[in-house]
């Protein structure tokens, strides 16, 4: 059934709708299936995603015409679809009468991505009004407060030296400390790994403790606060509570140096919010593990990794993973700098739609996935910054002379970029950078060829 006439409007304009500040604005990229028309499945994507069905029903009145999502844009040839979504349209909460994150994914990316008339859809961009802000959480912190701890500026406090404990399963718990603590004696922060949790092998109320201790034991040694993203992922809301209230009271006076990570992809919206909400003085650390079964640029349908980001700081994540833009092992390029530009900056320039945040706290770009001592200089160079989070495991565990001088690498490699120098010239004065290129000579080779004859290396 073409629903066109009801769920288009071509003569509504971008303008007047951000004007209005009612509509949530959508953008999509989308390919109809053999036999379909554009605006036709456009318009049922509008319908199925407010208050359409695939048939006319006796029970719609004008008030319910008046919430109709509209399709207000299309280009078929690059094949954009952009749908107006009233603001009425999303549930709020009874308890304080905030908007949901889950409404929004129910109606924008509920149905529509399972109709037979889609080939492909994928959400590549949403605008939201700069009135309605206020209606989601948000940060609670940002990097600033890891700044703070850190003993350094709040503004440009510049790159936090991080890693994962490698392997990131099989270690019990006096290795995973250890671990932990041969990190801290370089760097800054160490988060768990995504699957890390409450094995059997190395059981939470056995590990924890340890890692408090290697903690101390590392800034009482170099005179330098530390930092650790414990995991509180869990399926039950209770459970979460639970890990994080036991992790805290283990830190006691260093709890505000404790991060919270949670998968928030798996675990979905209400897992971010719930850490959110319970635990506003904590850094909330958003890892996105899984997102690629619908982000990757090879599935048909789902939403763009930037999307996900952006719906992150709308939630309240402190930071996300954004990739590491081409640089590090995972899919990506340099162009999704404006991943990390869109949630870090009051105002941006997203793919489709120009984006005021009024205020709203950054959510911190956290850079993840092969990087090392010797990608990072291209990677700043590529961002234009160093504010950021890495958390580099084989790029500080492989290291050849100890973590902690892969970690020191990694600082000095932030260090050789904001001073704009040469990476081999720079390496002669700074040993643990040097050493990384024996370390990784695959990279070396690669970026800096001719670098064995500058630095003597002649194997």
């Amino acid at each position: 059934m073409d629903q066109s006439d009801r769920y288009s409007n071509l003569e509504l304009t971008e303008a007047e709708l951000m004007k209005g500040q009612n509509h949530v604005l959508v953008a999509y990229t989308l390919i109809p299936a053999a036999g379909y028309g554009f605006l036709e499945v456009a318009s049922h994507v509008a319908a199925e995603s407010s208050t359409g069905t695939n048939v006319t029903v006796s029970t719609t009145d004008d008030f319910t015409r008046g919430v109709d999502a509209l399709v207000y844009d299309i280009d078929e040839a690059s094949g954009l679809v952009k749908i107006a979504y009233p603001f009425e349209l999303f549930d709020r909460n009874g308890t304080d009468g905030k908007t949901m994150l889950v409404s929004f994914l129910t109606l924008a990316i509920g149905n529509n991505q399972g109709m037979g008339d889609v080939e492909s859809l994928k959400m590549i961009d949403f605008w939201v009004p700069e009135t309605k802000l206020h209606l989601y959480d948000r940060p609670a912190t940002d990097i600033s407060d890891l700044w703070r701890i850190l003993g350094r500026p709040i503004v440009d406090g510049g790159y936090i030296a991080g890693t994962i404990i490698k392997p990131k399963l099989g270690l019990r718990p006096e290795p995973f400390a250890k671990a932990a603590y041969d990190f801290w004696l370089g760097g800054d922060f160490i988060k768990n790994d995504e699957p890390q949790g409450n094995q059997t092998f190395c059981p939470m109320k056995k590990v924890i403790p340890l890692v408090v201790d290697a903690m101390k034991r590392a800034q009482d040694e170099t005179g330098q606060a530390k930092l650790f993203s414990a995991n509180i992922t869990a399926d039950d809301h209770y459970e979460m509570l639970y890990r994080a209230d036991y992790i805290l009271e283990a830190f006691g006076e260093f709890a505000p140096n404790v991060a919270f990570l949670v998968d928030g992809y798996v675990g979905g919206p209400g897992m971010i919010t719930t850490a959110r909400r319970n635990y506003p003085s904590q850094y909330l650390h958003y890892h996105r593990a899984g997102h690629g079964a619908v982000t990757s640029p090879s599935a048909k349908r789902g939403y763009t990794a930037f999307v996900l980001a952006k719906l992150s700081r709308l939630q309240g994540a402190s930071g996300i993973h954004v990739g590491t833009m081409g640089y590090g092992k995972m899919e990506g390029d340099a162009s999704d700098k404006h991943i990390a530009y869109m949630i870090e900056r009051d105002e941006c320039q997203g793919p489709v739609f120009f984006q005021k945040w009024n205020g709203t706290k950054p959510t911190t770009p956290i850079i993840s996935g092969g990087m090392n001592a010797l990608r990072l200089p291209g990677f700043f160079e590529n961002l234009g910054h160093g504010n950021v989070i890495n958390t580099s495991g084989g790029g500080a565990y492989g290291h050849i002379d100890s973590p902690a001088a892969g970690a020191i690498s990694l600082r000095q490699s932030y260090e050789c970029w904001k001073a704009g120098a040469d990476p081999v010239e720079f390496a002669k004065d700074h040993p643990e950078f040097a050493r990384a290129f024996a370390s990784f000579p695959h990279d070396a080779d690669k970026i800096y060829p001719g670098w064995r004859e500058k630095l003597g290396v002649h194997k």
